[in-house]
């Protein structure tokens, strides 16, 4: 079985020390602890709809021409969850997806070629921290938290009495900004909204205050980015922790939904028999580089996290190899009982670190700019982003 379960937005720099530290993910301490953690994962494009159709394709973004977050994957391009089904899968695909063009922002097809000029056309909403609720005030961001409970549901009602292997998928937002509802419905991401409850799983000593460069001093493509995120004024020192605490709070609450698939998973029986997967689109800057969202390249922006526990996989092991989210697509279809044919542009990682039998499990496959015909054979598979 595979369950995968993709986030927007975690700094992959959390998901080992010394990021681990500073606040409490005790689900993705969890893959850490009996799976195996890829230090060095970085997004193959540091924004939504190109990051995804990477992934979801194996092929870079050059190739599928999926410039921009309008302009993506075709309806009908063949993914490896596709791949997984017609081999006589389960699946299951919830959550956020945005991988085919159109379905993340239609605006963005005209405003992706409008930004290489000397005035701003647009600047986000300027980036604050928002706090709601009590102690009592736990589900937050509501539609991840009604599609977490859809994948848990799913696997206590179809995976658990299913004869055939199952892959799941369940994409989530946090902790992706809140659209700043003051600034209208088109209005993008700059709140970072949590609650005192996941406030108290931050360890504020440990939060610290990036330093910026001065403005005369940055890259133009950096100096054009602050003024578009609206972050070249003033911020006190407490204002930008505050942004910060917030966005490690609201990665606190996305590990919290990780928790409740593996508690479904558990409770059936099935997490020794499954393959999960843990990682994102793309990171967050959090006020580096006086940035906050992605659309950079530095590694606030496009190192993710990437964690796999499974049958066979190695526990507690750290790997430094360089991977991309490109290598999801042959990695997932890594094993003998599935067959596919097709170009990747990716390349399989798991034989190098793992000292699996093929069984019933699964893993991941990417391949070098060569055709590929391979039979795999898999139980279960869970991919979180």
């Amino acid at each position: 079985c595979a369950v995968a379960p993709p986030t927007l937005n975690p700094d992959g720099r959390l998901s080992f020390e010394p990021g681990s530290k500073v606040v409490r993910l005790p689900y993705i301490n969890y893959l850490r602890e009996l799976g195996s953690t890829f230090l060095n994962t970085y997004t193959n494009s540091p924004i939504c709809c190109p990051s995804r159709a990477a992934m979801w394709s194996g092929q870079y973004v050059h190739l599928s021409q999926s410039w921009n977050n309008y302009k993506c994957l075709d309806a009908n391009s063949t993914t490896w969850m596709d791949l997984l089904e017609r081999n006589g899968y389960r699946t299951k695909m919830l959550g956020k997806l945005d991988y085919t063009s159109g379905s993340h922002s239609v605006s963005n097809r005209v405003e992706a070629w409008t930004r290489d000029v000397q005035f701003l056309l647009r600047q986000e909403g300027r980036p604050v921290a928002q706090l709601i609720g009590n102690m009592s005030t736990r589900r937050i961001m509501e539609k991840d938290w009604k599609n977490t409970d859809k994948a848990a549901q799913w696997i206590r009602q179809t995976a658990a009495i299913s004869k055939e292997p199952f892959a799941l998928y369940l994409g989530l937002n946090l902790p992706h900004p809140y659209r700043t509802e003051s600034l209208g419905p088109t209005a993008g991401g700059s709140t970072f909204r949590s609650s005192p409850y996941w406030l108290t799983k931050v360890s504020p000593e440990l939060v610290s205050v990036p330093k910026w460069l001065p403005m005369a001093a940055m890259h133009p493509v950096d100096y054009y980015s602050t003024f578009t995120k609206n972050c070249s004024s003033d911020f006190t020192e407490e204002e930008i922790k505050n942004i910060r605490t917030f966005y490690f709070a609201m990665c606190a609450e996305a590990d919290a939904m990780l928790g409740q698939v593996i508690s479904a998973l558990r409770e059936k029986g099935l997490l020794a028999n499954t393959v999960l997967i843990f990682t994102a689109d793309h990171g967050e800057l959090a006020m580096e580089h006086r940035q906050f969202y992605k659309m950079s390249m530095f590694e606030g922006s496009s190192r993710v996290p990437l964690l796999i526990m499974g049958p066979g996989l190695k526990s507690g092991l750290q790997v430094h190899q360089l991977v991309s989210l490109v290598d999801l697509y042959p990695t997932v279809l890594d094993s003998p009982s599935l067959t596919y044919c097709c170009s990747l542009t990716a390349e399989l990682f798991l034989p190098t670190w793992t000292n699996f039998e093929f069984g019933c499990l699964e893993i991941f496959l990417v391949t070098k700019n060569r055709n590929i015909t391979q039979k795999l054979r898999v139980c279960h598979l869970l991919i979180l982003l």
